[in-house]
């Protein structure tokens, strides 16, 4: 599937469809309304909290913001009083009431599992029973210096099974893509100053993930201004939130250049190894035909010496 480059409007001021109902039933598609749990402000006194939590059902946004004016990606908080968190000492929690079936659709191939399987989803509606997850680029220092918007980019995933985040609007609306697991670190999504607004997050199957998010953005100072973090999922009642926080990304999120002939496996059409390998043939191969060559002169001296040695006689 080709990697959509998505554009999210600033102020987003309706609700984008959930597609999947809890219980398993596939949601019948409903007209999109205004959502006033869209519609916030981020005041720049809120504070950044120091102490780990876990966070399993309520309103939480990722988010650009200055800490001690250095760019950095949070979580805000507002389940109760407003708070940005750290997202090493965050964990989501998505517990077996985000459990949903996809539905027997072709506009749902994208998620790359059967009809009918049961997934886990962060929704795009809030369900007061689930996580509701979103981004915003609100907070007030970030829009007095950023030049129109960010982007936001999936930078590497580690987990048991996919993700796929999405949104779809409108009665008809189809399902529009932004990222992925399955494609190549990056799938950039431009989010303008100003931007408060969801997505349906799909994990098809409990476990925990760490979710690699860079942020970066042009300030009007002319610099630029880019952190990568990883926001840490506990999928599934039975899965740990002491795991995740304690998890640890296996692979470095930075998207990575196109792989050169791997040296250590020999891959990619052999590579050094393989060059290596066949110098010490030919090498070998030479070696034996000089032998063979010496030898041959040898016993050909030996022959013209008997053949001398017997005309004198």
């Amino acid at each position: 599937m080709t990697r959509l480059t998505a554009v999210v409007r600033a102020v987003v001021p309706v609700v984008l469809l959930t597609v999947l109902a809890p219980g398993g039933a596939a949601l019948a598609a409903q007209p999109a309304s205004p959502d006033p749990a869209l519609e916030q402000s981020i005041g720049a006194d809120q504070p950044v909290a120091g102490e780990p939590a876990v966070l399993n059902a309520g309103h939480v946004d990722l988010g650009p913001r200055y800490v001690d004016d250095e760019w950095t990606l949070l979580i805000h908080d507002d389940a109760a009083e407003p708070v940005w968190r750290d997202p090493d000492r965050t964990v989501l929690q998505v517990s077996d009431a985000a459990v949903q079936t996809v539905p027997d659709d072709p506009a749902y191939g994208f998620l790359g599992v059967p009809a009918g399987t049961s997934v886990h989803v962060v929704p795009q509606i809030q369900d007061p029973q689930v996580v509701w997850l979103g981004w915003n680029t609100q907070d007030p220092q970030v829009m007095r210096t950023i030049d129109r918007g960010v982007t936001l980019e999936l930078a590497g995933v580690d987990g048991p099974g996919e993700v796929t985040m999405y949104v779809q609007s409108g009665t008809f609306g189809e399902p529009q893509v932004l990222w992925r697991s399955t494609e190549p670190p990056g799938q950039p999504m431009w989010v303008e100053v100003n931007t408060h607004t969801h997505a349906n997050w799909v994990f098809t199957a409990p476990g925990v993930y760490l979710v690699a998010v860079r942020v970066s953005a042009d300030l009007i100072s002319g610099e630029r201004a880019s952190v990568t973090r990883h926001l840490r999922f506990a999928v599934g009642d039975a899965t740990s939130t002491d795991e995740a926080l304690a998890a640890r990304p296996g692979a470095v999120a930075e998207p990575q250049p196109a792989a050169e002939p791997d040296e250590a496996s020999g891959a990619g059409g052999g590579g050094p190894r393989l060059v290596v390998g066949l110098v010490a043939v030919a090498a070998a191969l030479a070696v034996a035909l000089l032998v063979v060559v010496l030898r041959g002169r040898s016993v050909r001296r030996r022959v013209e010496r008997e053949r001398a040695a017997g005309s004198v006689s």
